[in-house]
């Protein structure tokens, strides 16, 4: 991770961590770089933004940025992240740009800068935009006369992106009643499109964005609005997304919650059952429940689990080949159909399973047992120092040992707080109290916590 882009790009309070200058820069540097990078071709940059107030501010600013470096800059307007990663590789752009904080509130926004070939920007590249933010490359050289770039509606991409959605199905929704969330956000514009074209009986709450309710109570973070408007309507299913749609939260017949470990057990177990599961393996997180592990045992599906975030899982993917992956958060990677976590590809890739399988979403997740989980997270002077406590290391392996295979105990250190994640799996919720509790007992005892 570098100083200003995390693994999900450049994103902070607007106008307070991420200034318009800031863009205007980023947007500097990308015009310079991949102009410089490919000379005999004018470099086409494409830009997407979610719902946020903010969104319209930072567009202009990118625009004026990359438009003063000679880049033409193509606008998807409102519009998904996976939407853009799409449009940049099959419609062979320099690089795209997505505005968005995602799930977080309207306050903040964000910057994320995907690749030609429609994955999240190199680390190398990363490096060099951030040394540009902070002075170190000086001034950057103007385009001038017929060199400016120009700016293009590209409202037909986004269009072209419904299309492509629509064509991954395998079968018409038609008598199937669909309840979606769309988190006032960026799925807003697409969701309901896709479902009734496939024949859906669409039913839509938080698909109205003002630029200040997105993700305000609603949405895959907030999922107990849609467990209640299933039941409303009598859906026999229902989807959530996030704020630029890249994430799924599923919600059943029975107003059950269905989450991203959920969605991969029910989707791993289906495609090894057709034969698609690539190295019969799934790519998971640490932070996915052991049950799901469990159940992928007991189904003779393999698995892996790499760092936090969707760019991890992606990169492991990627390296070996897999075609499945994802996060208990609703990340869902279909390597076959995109390059990123897509949250309404997801729930059309769920509605394959639903309608193959002739079975309702509840009875599909019936067999998977999730284990209770307590995550505390603990203040400390030093991440590194508490964690590499002899002690701490000693009483967590204490704890592993006590679990056997019941169970596990995860130490993470937060990437963006002086915060240590203390999270136990267990059989009840008691045991993993107990535990939690044992291992904190020690880091206080040993000083490492700030009160």
């Amino acid at each position: 991770m570098g100083k200003y882009f995390g693994t999900d790009g450049f994103r902070g309070e607007a106008n307070v961590t991420l200034t318009v200058e800031d863009a205007f820069k980023v947007g500097r540097f990308l015009g310079w770089y991949y102009g410089q990078k490919n000379p005999e071709e004018v470099c086409r940059v494409v830009i997407g933004k979610d719902t946020r107030r903010s969104s319209y501010m930072f567009e202009y600013s990118l625009v004026a940025g990359l438009t003063a470096s000679g880049a033409d800059v193509y606008l998807l307007h409102v519009t998904t992240t996976p939407s853009v990663s799409y449009v940049v590789r099959t419609e062979g752009f320099s690089c795209g740009i997505m505005i968005s904080a995602s799930h977080n509130p309207y306050y903040d926004n964000g910057i994320k800068v995907i690749n030609e070939k429609g994955e999240k920007l190199e680390e190398s590249v990363i490096t060099e935009i951030e040394k540009y933010l902070d002075g170190e490359m000086g001034e950057l050289p103007l385009a001038r006369r017929d060199k400016i770039g120009r700016t293009v509606d590209f409202a037909a991409g986004r269009n072209r992106y419904i299309g492509y959605l629509i064509s991954i199905a395998t079968r018409s929704f038609k008598n199937k009643k669909v309840a979606l969330d769309c988190s006032n956000g960026s799925a807003s514009a697409i969701a309901k499109n896709v479902f009734d074209a496939l024949g859906a009986e669409t039913h839509v709450i938080s698909n109205e964005p003002n630029g200040l309710n997105i993700n305000t109570g609603c949405g895959s973070t907030h999922i107990g609005q849609l467990k209640k408007f299933v039941k409303e309507v009598g859906a026999d299913v229902g989807f959530a997304y996030d704020g630029d749609a890249d994430r799924c939260i599923a919600v059943d017949e029975n107003g059950e919650e269905v989450d991203g470990d959920a969605i991969l057990y029910i989707c791993g177990k289906y495609m090894k059952e057709q034969g698609t599961l690539k190295n019969n393996k799934v790519v998971t997180t640490i932070m996915s429940n052991f049950g799901l592990y469990k159940a992928f045992e007991r189904e003779g599906i393999e698995y892996e689990k790499t760092a936090v975030g969707d760019k991890y899982v992606y990169e492991n993917m990627v390296a070996n080949g897999n075609c499945l992956g994802g996060e208990q958060s609703g990340h869902i990677i279909f390597s076959k159909h995109a390059t990123t976590g897509d949250g309404i590809l997801t729930s059309l890739k769920v509605m394959e399973v639903i309608l193959e399988k002739k079975e309702s979403l509840g009875k599909l997740v019936s067999d998977l047992e999730i284990y209770p989980q307590v995550l505390k997270n603990v203040l400390v002077h030093d991440k590194t120092a508490a964690q590499e406590d002899e002690a701490v290391k000693a009483e967590v392996e204490k704890v592993a040992e006590s679990l056997g295979d019941s169970g596990r105990i995860l130490l993470r250190q937060s990437g963006t707080e002086p915060v240590v994640r203390v999270m136990v799996e267990a059989a009840d919720m008691e045991t993993c109290e107990k535990y939690v509790d044992q291992v904190i007992e020690v880091m206080r005892e040993n000083g490492h916590l700030l009160s």
